[in-house]
């Protein structure tokens, strides 16, 4: 991929986005201290649309073609793009992945997070490697560093825990796209020289998407939830991530 087609941002629209980032993270927060046992997804998808609306932003998702809704919410073996249903209702034990993005002032900015409701410490450990996971490969969205590198923290720390990244899946560029160059898998997908080199100006939507079993997925009957093809748990990590002189800097605390 050539560095050219990869949209570079100045100082002023990073800050722009920071400050879209800013709010996203709050919502984050939010929308992950009322994921509760009889909870459902339906609930969690309308304080996301309220919050978003207080934040004076607009649903990323909605934006998409064919997408009606503000958040994807996943249970368990659920990966990504999970429709949020009164249907889904949470219970003691599963795994809840929520992802949520928004748009303010012209630019995106995009999240997720996975929890365990008064989970087991296997699950508990599991979703720990996920995060570890996101926070290995944040540290290396730096200037000279490839697109390489960010993927190889996710892999090894992924499979060194005994998960499976997901392959089929990416992370992506961000800005006044929701999806921008360039592609950021979670495993080494190519050579070292031929992976993009990172450089000042690029932010990226940092995905950590694995499974407890193997990494082949599938996608269910409403045609939009991706699920593990094992039927094992999922999770789901990303912040949106700005690559500046002084380093990276996440901007969806």
């Amino acid at each position: 991929m050539n560095n050219n087609t990869i949209k570079i941002k100045n100082e002023e629209e990073i800050k722009l986005m920071a400050v879209g980032g800013r709010k996203l993270g709050r919502i984050k927060k939010e929308l992950m201290a009322n994921i509760a046992v009889h909870e459902n997804a339906e609930n969690i998808e309308n304080l996301a649309n309220k919050l978003i609306k207080k934040e004076g932003a607009k649903s990323s998702f909605k934006m998409v073609k064919g997408y009606s809704w503000a958040t994807c919410i996943n249970l368990n073996d659920g990966v990504v793009h999970g429709i949020p249903k009164k249907s889904v209702v949470f219970a003691k034990g599963d795994v809840v992945s929520v992802d949520v993005g928004i748009y303010y002032k012209g630019f995106h900015t995009d999240t997720s997070f996975s929890v365990v409701i008064e989970g087991s410490p296997d699950k508990n450990t599991f979703l720990s490697v996920g995060q570890k996971a996101l926070k290995k490969a944040i540290e290396k969205a730096k200037v000279g560093n490839r697109i390489y590198d960010i993927s190889e923290a996710i892999q090894t720390t992924i499979e060194k825990a005994g998960y499976s990244p997901i392959k089929a899946l990416v992370g992506h560029g961000i800005g006044t796209k929701l999806h921008e160059a360039p592609h950021i898998p979670c495993f080494v997908e190519n050579g070292y020289k031929e992976s993009p080199k990172i450089i000042e100006g690029w932010v990226l939507a940092i995905e950590v998407m694995y499974a407890q079993g193997k990494s082949d997925i599938y996608v269910g009957e409403d045609g939009w939830t991706i699920k593990t093809k094992d039927g094992k748990i999922a999770g789901l990590f990303e912040d949106t991530v700005a690559v500046t002189y002084r380093g990276p800097v996440v901007l969806t605390n």
